[in-house]
């Protein structure tokens, strides 16, 4: 055994320690980071674990940017900063399939499936982190109604370009890091930002939104005020959790299908 093959899990570890250490990640979300790591390194090497990281890094802080300022949203999302272990596979479950895929069956369609993961992952979560704080209230595509910030399906100038700059700096680090043509490494930003899009419809139309019986706040959390909330929109198993995986496996689908059809 090598000495990378005893180096590199020893990392992946130390890393997603140090992220519950800093709560970045909670205890399950810790044990999830480490297997998608491994699979993620197994099947794109070092290169892959550095886009991996890019993602986690940013959107991490992102997520304690400005946290005051942000406390509010608390009542209105199901979980709070600290990712659990579905939260991790959210976000870098179709990646982690995609290492996997490429150990089974290495094509170079499987590093594009990756990277427009990552690229939607990171484009939807920049969205998140930065369109709350926006000045303004962003439009639901729903009722094209203002909203609250922070209300899933909705979006805002701020958000789009927050969605835009965070699939870009994916697609260009992939570019780097993968030596792509110019076609792809665009094909990786505009589908990564697709699939930014593609969460705001889930999170419109098919996410569960729920009212509180007590208060009366609209919230993503079954439970409100000590009490069960009411169900007002979406279906009652597709949370925000299932919207990020859909949208990001839908993107990174995206790619493999013009990948096949122009090959």
């Amino acid at each position: 055994m090598g000495a990378e093959q005893l180096i590199i899990p020893f990392f992946i570890a130390t890393v997603a320690a140090a992220s519950f250490y800093f709560k970045f990640l909670s205890l399950s979300g810790t044990v999830s980071a480490f297997v998608t790591g491994l699979f993620i390194w197994s099947g794109f090497g070092i290169k892959g674990l550095i886009l991996l990281g890019i993602f986690f890094v940013t959107s991490s802080l992102l997520s304690k940017y400005k946290q005051k300022r942000k406390e509010n949203l608390g009542e209105v999302h199901e979980k709070g900063s600290a990712r659990d272990w579905a939260q991790v596979a959210a976000n870098g479950g179709t990646a982690a399939i995609a290492g996997l895929m490429n150990i089974l069956f290495p094509d170079p369609v499987w590093m594009l499936a990756f990277s427009i993961s990552l690229a939607s992952a990171n484009s939807d979560t920049w969205a998140s982190e930065l369109g709350v704080l926006s000045k303004s209230d962003p439009i639901s595509i729903r009722g094209f109604k203002k909203v609250p910030r922070g209300t899933s399906g909705a979006i805002s100038r701020f958000g789009t370009l927050a969605a835009a700059a965070g699939s870009l700096l994916i697609a260009f680090a992939a570019n780097l890091l993968f030596n792509l043509d110019l076609d792809w490494t665009v094909a990786i930003f505009v589908l990564g930002l697709a699939g930014s899009f593609v969460d705001t419809l889930l999170g419109a139309f098919l996410q569960a939104g729920y009212q509180c019986v007590e208060c009366g706040l609209h919230t993503e959390k079954t439970m409100h005020c000590s009490k069960k909330t009411a169900q007002l929109t979406g279906h009652e198993r597709v949370n925000n959790d299932a919207v990020n995986f859909l949208s990001g496996f839908a993107a990174a689908n995206m790619g493999m299908i013009i990948y096949i059809v122009l090959s």
